[in-house]
């Protein structure tokens, strides 16, 4: 005879919510943090900040409202404090678009 599953929709919030999930949604931030880091450009010697963009890169854990219910959840936050970083992402008509964090998502998010 098969067991049956019900789910109880406060136990799944509470595992949500866990510290288990939490450390995990910041280890897959460290790791797309870790990715961003080694393929973030330097500059060459005309650089005025040159290694700044690399070295602002920030990994951490927030809790954000997310889904219908609109419930906090452990959310993996990566993001970097350069103010220029916007730019080294998505260009500007003089310097082509790098997509560093979109490209470290793609590889380092699993």
């Amino acid at each position: 005879m098969a067991a049956r599953f019900k789910m109880s929709n406060r136990g799944v919030g509470q595992l949500l919510n866990s510290p288990m999930i939490t450390a995990e949604m910041l280890r897959r931030a460290e790791v797309i943090k870790g990715v961003a880091e080694s393929i973030s450009p330097v500059g060459g010697p005309g650089d005025p900040h040159p290694g700044q963009y690399k070295l602002s890169w920030y990994a951490k854990v927030e809790r954000k409202a997310v889904g219908r219910s609109r419930k906090k959840r452990p959310v993996g936050v990566v993001g970097n404090k350069a103010y220029y970083a916007r730019w080294v992402e998505f260009g500007t008509e003089k310097v082509h678009a790098h997509h560093v964090l979109l490209r470290a998502a793609q590889v380092g998010g699993r």
